[in-house]
């Protein structure tokens, strides 16, 4: 098939946006549409349109486009060359698709079954609340919200609306994982003491900027922006580069972080936020346009078991681009039990190796969280979902909370940081270590000390923090009309 030029390209938009714009505007309200009279997939095709067609977004496209009885209909990016690059692509691989710039019109298309949000982060609570509200089915990109309201509210609209919603957690669709979070939590290896997620992921200096940048012609900044403030854009690149910033991302915990963080929740089996949290670390390193910590160490003290998370964005050493790892896992999960320990180096591969170090035990095998999502629309079943909404709530909230502890922080020097966690067996050897890694990148603690994040106990059934008021303001934000998180979905 010809390639899509321009003109038809924008021939094409806006015969979609006329279409949709005879449809009644329900748009950012809290008042909902009609649920949509079709079972999907009921009488044909289940209908997907993608939203966000950077990064995730392309495997959306993709991993949808390969499923039997399923076709993408419709593409939207508020950046407009991400745009037609992605319906270009899509034209030329035989696939016709409707194209909007503006969500709100698309969720107004009654054409559509589900909506899949591969955005940036904060916009992926917002996004899910209007399609279900539209009467959508939602797969929705880890972390499914930018803050702990946020999440919240989405599973309370996947309730209401009684819409099937799935959270980008993959790594609950692997069979290898599966069988092996069973098998541990079965006794096998007798009781947990801990789990300790990683991720040790090389992120460089984003740079520094002297003044505001200019926003790329194509995209519809006011769009781009959506429920975070709209300030100038104060770093080089507009584009994933927002992951390093608090306004609309959450660090490398909140990113890449996430997914090891729901295996270790996964496997403690437990369904809340936990109801103590601190952290310690620092951007440290470089000195760029970057707010979030690119080394971590977050501490979810669970009754039970604690679950423990370090990121590191540095190298092994100074000049080098390999990374640590820790009982060969570098972004993974280890697994510390009384009779041994299990090593999750992959998001299909879980490894039991008993008390002196000798592999037991081995369980592979992937899975298809695309095709899940879809399952479960044909059933109409939640429980048929293997990371429903409230799944990636818990587990991002935990990202949040631990956030929201080293943003509340202070510089310590080292001495006195070390004071701090000495009475922590578990924090103090995590802490030896990530001392070890910053000096062998050359990272002074003297010279910039890291933080010691605030130390914040939770109420976890109404998952807001008791008697810290600075705390409790951070599990929501200011939203920007019409961009509004509802308090009532």
């Amino acid at each position: 098939m010809k390639k899509l030029d321009r003109r038809a390209f924008l021939k094409h938009s806006m015969l979609a946006t006329a279409a949709t714009s005879l449809l009644p505007t329900w748009g950012c309200a809290t008042r909902s549409a009609p649920a949509t009279l079709r079972v999907p997939g009921a009488n044909g095709d289940i209908r997907v349109a993608v939203v966000g067609l950077n990064g995730r977004g392309r495997d959306h496209l993709s991993g949808f486009a390969k499923l039997k009885g399923v076709r993408v209909v419709a593409v939207c990016d508020a950046d407009q060359a991400v745009l037609e690059r992605a319906a270009a692509k899509l034209q030329e691989s035989g696939g016709t698709v409707a194209t909007y710039v503006d969500i709100r019109k698309l969720l107004e298309n009654p054409e559509i079954d589900a909506v899949s949000l591969a955005t940036p982060n904060h916009w992926h609570s917002l996004g899910a609340i209007w399609a279900v509200q539209a009467g959508k089915d939602v797969y929705v990109e880890k972390p499914v919200s930018h803050n702990v309201f946020e999440g919240r509210q989405a599973v309370r609209a996947a309730r209401k609306y009684q819409r099937i919603v799935q959270s980008g957690m993959q790594c609950r669709s692997s069979q290898g994982l599966i069988e092996a979070v069973a098998w541990v939590q079965s006794g096998q290896l007798g009781k947990i003491i801990r789990a300790r997620g990683l991720c040790y992921k090389r992120r460089p200096s984003i740079g520094k900027v002297a003044g505001p940048q200019p926003v790329p012609a194509s995209v519809d900044y006011n769009l781009w922006c959506g429920p975070a403030p709209q300030a100038p854009l104060m770093r080089k690149h507009l584009h994933y580069d927002w992951h390093w910033v608090w306004p609309t991302g959450n660090g490398d915990l909140g990113n890449q972080g996430v997914h090891q963080v729901d295996i270790a929740r996964w496997v403690l089996g437990e369904d809340a936020v936990a109801p103590r949290v601190f952290t310690v670390g620092g951007r440290l390193g470089y000195v760029d346009d970057g707010t979030t910590p690119n080394t971590l160490i977050m501490y979810q003290d669970y009754p039970r078991a604690p679950l423990i998370f370090e990121v590191r964005g540095l190298p092994a050493r100074s000049g080098e681009d390999k990374m640590d790892n820790y009982h060969g896992a570098s972004i993974g999960v280890v697994i510390d039990c009384e009779g041994g320990r299990v090593v999750i180096p992959s998001y299909n591969k879980a490894i039991v190796y008993d008390k002196n170090d000798k592999e037991i035990k081995r369980f592979e095998g992937g899975g298809d969280h695309y095709a899940n999502f879809i399952n479960a629309m044909r059933s109409r079943k939640t429980d048929d979902l293997n990371a429903d909404i409230e799944v990636g709530h818990v587990s991002a909230a935990l990202c949040h909370t631990a956030n929201i502890s080293y943003q509340l922080g202070r510089p310590l020097a080292p001495e006195a940081l070390r004071a701090k966690v000495r009475e922590n067996a578990d924090l103090a050897e995590a802490y030896g270590r990530m001392e070890e890694h910053l000096r062998a990148n050359q990272v002074d603690l003297q010279q910039t000390p890291a933080t010691w994040g605030a130390v914040l106990n939770l109420d976890v059934k109404r998952e807001r923090f008791t008697s810290q008021t600075a705390a409790n303001a951070m599990l929501t934000r200011p939203y920007r009309a019409p961009f509004v998180v509802p308090q009532r979905v």
